[in-house]
């Protein structure tokens, strides 16, 4: 038999964190997963975990790239404009229920490369549509949720496209759980220093209260007007359950939500986004009164057009997040075609849908509260990195004066 690449005792330590840092599972508490197949060795792991943590049902589904791919070679043209609203409401009725939600990813970031960009787009409007009724739940912070990766061979071929494939998934393993701080030997330990060093950073800008950041650098100057009273979060953040949960692992970063109105200038991309089967490479757009009114790409502009085309949200930004270059994902110079590693090595906007829990008192604001606020609504949520070590950031106070948050890519 031969010997994974993977080293199984990290294996067990990402799903022991995932289920005590990531989600703080609580007894009793039910876990909806969704996993790729090629990632069930994590998924058992994690199913595992729970139960030791006195999870009281655990269940996973599964997707299959084959099985995705079978659709866009054989299904009908209407398939496209479908999606199961069934099954998305049965999540968020678990949601309701105070079930637990974790995600691993692990697919190919490449997938869908080389298939109909229409047809994605469709398929992606009509899930999102559909997914909205459970999603809301995850983006208001209702429940616990949690997401975290696993290094199959399609995406450890990508990072590492010059290495035999088990080189590849050996690397990709390991730089996976170097950034998920499970190549220590007390990782929770390690999760807790982590999470004081996040808090100290969002407890200083929501001291700040700053009306406005203003970014410069190379192809951006760019200043993001901040939605009426944001806030700040990173790290741990309780949700609305009670239960103090790490939603994404890894994290490098402290957010809030900008508002939707308040975005003027230009910015340039400093890293290329993946994004269903394309690599997107120097994104360039102009903002006026909140809304992008100009975009272009190097590569794949015609991906990225359709994607700010998905609704009248799409233009707008929904998250506004500060990242040091410093970062360990940064500092390991690799681009992983993944966003929730990509995004923890920069500094980065998101266009779409916005937290609510970004706000404050947000647990208790309607829809309509937040909109006031400044929060924008949309299908999609998509970050998208600006920061490097040439960009300075200042916060903007509300009488015009000026502080250093960040220069040259760092903690000022």
């Amino acid at each position: 038999m031969t010997q994974s690449p993977i080293d199984p005792v990290k294996l067990d330590r990402l799903a022991e964190v995932a289920i005590k840092v990531g989600l703080r599972l609580e007894p009793g508490q039910d876990l909806l997963m969704t996993a790729p197949m090629t990632a069930a060795p994590l998924a058992r792991r994690i199913t595992e975990a729970a139960y030791k943590a006195g999870a009281g049902l655990v269940t996973t589904i599964y997707s299959d790239e084959e099985a995705t791919l079978a659709r866009y070679r054989y299904a009908p043209d209407e398939s496209f404009d479908r999606a199961p609203g069934w099954l998305y409401q049965g999540m968020a009725d678990a949601f309701k229920a105070n079930t637990a939600r974790l995600a691993i990813a692990g697919d190919n970031p490449m997938m869908l490369a080389g298939q109909d960009a229409e047809k994605v787009s469709r398929a992606n409007r009509a899930n999102s549509t559909a997914y909205r009724p459970a999603i809301e739940l995850i983006t208001g912070f209702d429940i616990n949720w949690n997401i975290v990766s696993y290094p199959s061979a399609a995406w450890a071929k990508l990072v590492f496209p010059n290495d035999a494939e088990d080189v590849a998934v050996n690397k990709l393993a390991d730089a996976i759980f170097s950034a998920s701080r499970v190549d220590v030997d007390d990782p929770i330990a390690a999760w807790e220093e982590h999470n004081a060093n996040l808090r100290k950073r969002h407890s200083w800008l929501n001291e700040k209260k700053f009306s406005a950041l203003h970014y410069t650098g190379p192809g951006t100057d760019l200043t993001i007007g901040l939605a009426d009273g944001h806030k700040w979060k990173g790290g741990a953040s309780e949700a609305k359950n009670g239960i103090t949960c790490n939603p994404n692992i890894p994290t490098e970063e402290v957010f809030t939500t900008p508002h939707k109105d308040r975005v003027s200038g230009h910015v340039r991309s400093t890293k290329p986004l993946s994004h269903n089967g394309t690599l997107i490479e120097n994104i360039e757009v102009r903002f006026e009164d909140g809304k992008i009114v100009e975009a272009r790409a190097s590569k794949g502009g015609d991906v990225f057009n359709k994607l700010i085309d998905t609704d009248e949200g799409a233009r707008r930004l929904g998250e506004v997040a500060l990242v040091p270059h410093s970062s360990p994902i940064s500092a390991s110079g690799l681009l992983f075609y993944n966003t929730l590693y990509d995004e923890n090595a920069a500094c980065h906007i998101a266009l779409g849908q916005c937290y609510s829990d970004c706000f404050e008192g947000g647990t208790s604001l309607s829809r309509e509260q937040i909109s006031t606020q400044g929060g924008n609504t949309s299908l999609i949520h998509v970050d998208w990195m600006i920061g490097s070590d040439q960009i300075d950031i200042d916060g903007v106070h509300a009488d015009g004066s000026r502080e250093p948050v960040m220069r040259k890519g760092e903690w000022a």
